[in-house]
Parts: C-alpha cells; sequence; structure tokens
C-alpha cells in the first residue's frame, strides 16, 4: 500500500473515532467495530471488510492501532464498544487476566478447523478458549544496503548499538519489544522478570538513546523506504511494504539476528463488552475463510496460520525463510503474560528512558 493509500486510511479511522466517541452517534445494531494493526487486513485484492458487508448486509466501521498497549488503553477507557479485536500474543493473555475479553464459541467459527494447532495452545490462551491465531511472525532488522555494511549484521541485536549508524538507527516505541531485544543481547529470557536483569536491560536502553534517531512503530515504512534511517528493528512481515520494488525500498533488507528473536502470534478475539458477539464470532470465521486468509496473507505478508494458504501463495514468498522462517531453526520465544509487577517495572523504566 502506498503513502497516500496509508494516510487516507489513517484519516478515514479518525474520522470513524470521532464519530463513535461518547456524545456521538454510536454503531447500530448491524454493525461491528473492528480494531486491527495498521496495514494489517486486505482492502485491494478482496477488500475483505466490503465482501463480509455484500455477503452479511453486516456493516464494518474500522479502526487501527500501531502497538498494543495502545490497543489496551482504548479498551480500557471504555469510550468505545468494540466488536472485534486483534492484539498479540502476551496482550492477549492480559486482557484474558482482566475480564477485557468474552469466550468464543466454536460453533460460530466452523472454519477455525484450517487453523494449524502449531499456533495454538500458547501460554497465553492454552485451550484457545478466546482467541483465533490470525497472523505469525518474528521480529528481525531492516537494513539499508547502500549504507550498512553488511559484516556488521553479523553481530545481530548489537548492530542497534554500533556509533557508525548514529542518528541512522530507529528503536521500538513501545516498552515489551524494545526491553526484549536489549534482554536478547544480553542473553536473557524475553520474558525475564527478574528485576535485576530487567536494569541491565534497562542500562543498555539508555546506553543505545544517544545513538536513536527515533523510536517508532509505523513510522518505519516511510523512513526506511525514503532512506531517512538505514538500521530498524521490526516484524518481517513488513518486508511486503518497506522492501517492495515497485512502492517500497528494494535497497533495503532484511535479516534475523543470531541471538533470541520474538516469536508472536496476532489473534482476533471478541470484546466482553460486545453486544453482537454472534455476529463478531461470524466475522471471525469469515476471516479463517481459506480465500479470505489467502488474500489477507498476500496483502499483508505476515505468516498465515490457515493450513492451505501457504501452498497457496507464490512459493517466491512460501518458500521465503525470511518470509516464513523455521521457528524450530532459529532461536525463538514467545512472549508471556508478565506479572503486574513486571509490566510496572518496564513502565517504570520506559518513562526514565523517553524522558
Amino acid at each position: 500500500m502506498n503513502k497516500k493509500h496509508r494516510l487516507t486510511a489513517l484519516l478515514v479511522a479518525l474520522a470513524i473515532l470521532l464519530c463513535l466517541l461518547p456524545g456521538c452517534a454510536t454503531a447500530d445494531e448491524n454493525t461491528l467495530i473492528v480494531y486491527n494493526w495498521g496495514e494489517y487486513l486486505d482492502d485491494e485484492i478482496m477488500d475483505v471488510n466490503a465482501a463480509f458487508t455484500a455477503e452479511t448486509g453486516i456493516e464494518i466501521k474500522y479502526l487501527t492501532f500501531d502497538s498494543n498497549e495502545s490497543v489496551y488503553a482504548m479498551a480500557s477507557i471504555g469510550s468505545i464498544d468494540f466488536d472485534v479485536i486483534i492484539p498479540s500474543d502476551y496482550m492477549v493473555g492480559k486482557m484474558i487476566g482482566e475480564g477485557m475479553l468474552a469466550k468464543l464459541d466454536y460453533s460460530h467459527i466452523p472454519n477455525y478447523k484450517h487453523i494449524d494447532p502449531t499456533y495454538t495452545g500458547w501460554d497465553f490462551d492454552p485451550q484457545n478458549e478466546y482467541s483465533v491465531p490470525y497472523m505469525w511472525g518474528i521480529t528481525g532488522i531492516f537494513y539499508n544496503k547502500k549504507y550498512v555494511d553488511e559484516a556488521d549484521l553479523e553481530a545481530g541485536w548489537d548492530i542497534l548499538w554500533n556509533e557508525k549508524y548514529k542518528k541512522n538507527i530507529l528503536m521500538f516505541n513501545n516498552p515489551r519489544d524494545a526491553f526484549a531485544i536489549a534482554e536478547a543481547k544480553l542473553g536473557y529470557s524475553i520474558n525475564t522478570t527478574n528485576e535485576d536483569e530487567i536494569a541491565a536491560a534497562a542500562a543498555e536502553l539508555i546506553k543505545q538513546k544517544p545513538l536513536v534517531q527515533a523510536y517508532v512503530m509505523d513510522q518505519v515504512y516511510d523512513k526506511m523506504i525514503n532512506e531517512e534511517a538505514w538500521l530498524a528493528p521490526y516484524y518481517n512481515g513488513d518486508m511486503a511494504i518497506i522492501c517492495d520494488v515497485e512502492e517500497g525500498n528494494p535497497d533495503v533488507g532484511f535479516c534475523i539476528p543470531k541471538q533470541t528473536v520474538n516469536f508472536f502470534v496476532d489473534c482476533a478475539c471478541v470484546s466482553s463488552k460486545s453486544n453482537k458477539k454472534d455476529l463478531a464470532e461470524m466475522y471471525i470465521d469469515f476471516l479463517c475463510r481459506s480465500d479470505v486468509a489467502l488474500a489477507n496473507a498476500e496483502y499483508v505478508g505476515y505468516g498465515s496460520p490457515h493450513s492451505e494458504v501457504r501452498q497457496l501463495l507464490d512459493p517466491e514468498v512460501s518458500n521465503d525463510p525470511l518470509y516464513y522462517p523455521d521457528i524450530n531453526a532459529l532461536s525463538v520465544e514467545a512472549y508471556n503474560t508478565l506479572p503486574d509487577e513486571t509490566n510496572r517495572l518496564l513502565d517504570v523504566w520506559w518513562t526514565k528512558l523517553k524522558q
């Protein structure tokens, strides 16, 4: 998707958000409010939401977020009664623990049969009572081949602390991903709850700060495509946008660090505040349908947990170890839902870092 389309989508989402704030019109009984990551649903190949409306008559009000912390904050405020939410693994666990998600009725989601068991049964929802895997991926490093010495990439995450690239380095603008990189650099678990290890990771991030041009989320697209920065940790599926020959920058590559990387699963869930649970489950079932899952996988670029999609994809994508890495051959770790006291500690350190 080009910048014009991304801006249009953002403005549309903002307009919808303003219309849904207290005192404004709320969604009617034949409308679902869906909250998803930016650039994370096909609106060109099939136009998933339009197709769903055409088939069911149910309208979709579609909003996007750029971090798990954002979706949690908006859902916590409660000013908008979201129906379908698509957060990542650890945030799913947190939201389950706080009663923010509804248990699913799988009789309404028959296409769940297509979901590969590899992506189910994780610690955040071990019985898969609340979540249906939607996309998966890993974190890694985007780099500009014109300016970054590929030999330096052998250092893995440490390259993000290399003074040679001062002020051309981007960093995640959320504490979970940023701390995970620092923890992996130090050889710790990215789920550590040890206060000394977290303090050591914070010290690494503070040491890195003078080298960082900006802390970003979706801003990474324009900055890497326009060569405003040369190095950025981000998610492998975004190669489809950032490295695209026509609308991205083919001089940007992606590498998987030798140290631990985060393996993540983003999941479709129903808000416990939704009064249209049956319709929300119908929408999730639609996302699990083979043709819809294929369109989303082709458009988004992330790994699909759908068992048939990889066989249907262009082999150049499905056989590419950067798009579909063998997670059994890498040092991967999925995020657990951390204890509240650990999250508070991360927030304290993050606040100090960003001051």
